[in-house]
């Protein structure tokens, strides 16, 4: 089974995990290679990487050996449907998905019609991304849409580390709404002058943030380990911009997981999905809302856990069931390891 990433600026490997850097799709698609190992052969065609590597997320190639791949059972391509729709051509008997990881812009609606006459399934990474996607393809010419979430680990939970009821927590890129986030930042330190936001950037992209507010403190690039150690410690992840929608948000959840609220703007995105949780969503335009919501968080932290629907043994076991359902499809092709 191929899984094809055409959008990565380099090779990465699940140690990328341990060193930071790495954004969230790379980060699901090495979870999920690598809990699929023991039942599939996986090999990943990565744009960027240079080298062939063996590693427990499967056989790392470079994207252009994917030129000469034969006999695939599956193929799974990472966010770029014209992508897909030329696999389709080279690899005409083969299951072949689309899994979406973002939302399409508008010059991407003729995709529809073209996945639905390849016979390609979309996987999205929620039921709201499911929704959005359906709703910009329109009601004819729609592909097969299915959801898988973006998995969780399975040992996230929280622990008896001590909370600072001044520090806030971001942990996305820049372009996810920073700008904002500082200016409401900001409006919170007029009545709470002690609070600090710790910015975990993961350094992928360059942004322009404008100017930075007092107290705001820059953490870098965290390996995955450092960043859930900064969640546990902060009074929450602080998140109520309201400008950048997520297909799920992994940071979200994982702070969920290891007890730490969050606060998000209630609306966007996949947040009222991801985040079930009304007490943890705002009205990201009103300052008096966000300022209340923490000084009540300050007082009396909410108890907050994880939904289990996004843990990594059952997402791992969506995947296996709609790979083996392809299968049985095509059953001239064997995807299960021999044992």
């Amino acid at each position: 089974m191929g899984i094809v990433d055409p959008c990565s600026a380099a090779g990465y490997d699940l140690p990328d995990l341990g060193t930071g850097g790495l954004g969230g799709t790379e980060a699901t698609v090495l979870r999920v290679a690598a809990a699929l190992g023991s039942r599939f052969e996986i090999t990943q065609y990565q744009q960027g990487r240079s080298n062939r590597h063996l590693s427990e997320a499967g056989k790392l190639r470079p994207l252009q050996d994917l030129d000469d791949a034969q006999n695939q059972a599956a193929l799974i391509v990472i966010n770029r449907w014209k992508v897909a729709i030329k696999l389709r051509k080279r690899h005409p008997a083969t299951p072949i998905f689309l899994w979406l990881h973002v939302y399409p812009g508008r010059h991407n609606r003729k995709m529809a019609a073209a996945l639905k006459a390849a016979g390609i399934t979309v996987i999205c990474v929620s039921e709201t991304h499911a929704r959005a996607l359906a709703g910009f393809l329109g009601a004819e010419d729609v592909p097969p849409i299915r959801v898988i979430y973006d998995p969780l680990d399975d040992d996230l939970h929280p622990d008896a580390t001590p909370r600072d009821p001044d520090l806030l927590l971001f942990a996305s890129s820049p372009h996810k709404g920073l700008a904002e986030v500082f200016e409401q930042f900001a409006a919170l330190r007029r009545d709470l002058p002690n609070l600090t936001l710790a910015v975990a950037d993961p350094g992928y992209l360059r942004w322009d943030t404008g100017p930075v507010p007092e107290g705001v403190v820059f953490l870098g690039s965290l390996s995955h380990g450092a960043l859930i150690r900064q969640m546990r410690r902060a009074l929450c992840l602080f998140y109520p911009q309201t400008t950048f929608a997520e297909t799920f948000g992994l940071v979200l959840a994982e702070a969920n997981a290891v007890g730490t609220p969050v606060l998000v703007h209630d609306g966007l995105g996949a947040n009222a999905e991801i985040v079930a949780d009304a007490t943890q969503r705002v009205d990201g335009h009103d300052p008096a809302q966000i300022l209340g919501r923490i000084q009540a968080w300050r007082r009396a932290p909410p108890q907050v856990t994880a939904n289990p629907a996004f843990r990594l043994g059952r997402v791992t076991g969506d995947w296996v069931q709609l790979l083996e359902h392809a299968a049985a499809r095509h059953p001239e092709m064997e995807m299960v390891k021999s044992t």
